[in-house]
């Protein structure tokens, strides 16, 4: 059992390990700040840490060659930031940035690759988070060429939600219109749009979920693919469900519940 000086891991994926792999895996894991617009790793750049988020949640961005770039994937406390390392890379095209404050546990990807190794709940376990987490890009990328900024938007704003502890989240325009790839302009047309019909509270960059039901029926239908690939991957573990639950995440009953 992990040590009781230990809080459980408020991490989905460490919560589904066995007691005795979790106590194993301890002692490289180091409790760490997340700063708003630090970068975990860097384009083609060695991964040599893997981060394990406990609160809020870090943007997976694309750059282009003349420095814009658009989010393409989301990791919260569902996941782990440094997936190359475990398909047996050493770097990511991406940039990994946070891009909610918060807290990781954190420890080597050398440790990591010791670990795969020898214990056999952990490789499976994370191989199958980093499917889930290859159909949220690839989603992200089909509605980015197909839907409209404004179901973009109540797409992204909900992605967010699942991965904070409150209504309430730090974000400009500016930001938005980055993590969405659209014009500053079109982000605001979008955002006064959600907004109007109550669904979005947005004042000195802050926005607030007033009306989630409404922001559901306003968002596109990826926002749902992507929301039950990732129920369906964490629902095999039960463990981890009900800590999602208890920590805030936003729970969906199970089938036929």
């Amino acid at each position: 059992m992990a040590p009781p000086s230990r809080p459980a891991p408020r991490n989905r994926l460490l919560a589904a390990l066995p007691p005795e792999d979790l106590a194993t895996l301890w002692p490289q894991l180091k409790l760490v700040e997340l700063p708003i617009r630090q970068v975990l790793h860097a384009p083609e750049q060695p991964i040599t840490e893997i981060y394990f988020p406990e609160t809020g949640y870090v943007s997976m961005l694309a750059y282009m060659e003349d420095g814009d770039a658009i989010e393409v994937g989301q990791i919260g406390f569902d996941g782990v930031v440094g997936i190359p390392v475990l398909l047996e890379g050493d770097s990511d095209g991406l940039e990994a940035m946070v891009q909610h404050p918060g807290t990781a546990l954190r420890m080597s990807a050398a440790a990591l690759r010791e670990m795969l190794a020898s214990m056999p709940t952990l490789h499976p376990l994370l191989l199958r988070y980093a499917l889930v987490h290859h159909q949220q890009v690839a989603r992200t990328g089909a509605c980015n060429g197909r839907h409209g900024v404004a179901e973009r938007l109540a797409r992204w704003l909900l992605m967010a939600h699942d991965r904070t502890e409150g209504d309430t989240f730090p974000m400009t325009q500016e930001f938005m219109s980055m993590m969405l790839g659209v014009r500053r302009a079109g982000v605001s047309v979008a955002a006064r749009l959600l907004q109007k019909a109550d669904f979005i509270h947005y004042e000195r960059g802050q926005i607030t979920v007033t009306n989630r039901p409404g922001l559901e029926a306003a968002a596109c239908e990826c926002y749902g693919i992507v929301r039950r690939a990732s129920d369906r991957f964490h629902g095999q573990h039960t463990g981890a469900s009900r800590l999602a639950c208890q920590y805030g995440a936003r729970c969906q009953p199970e089938a036929g519940s």
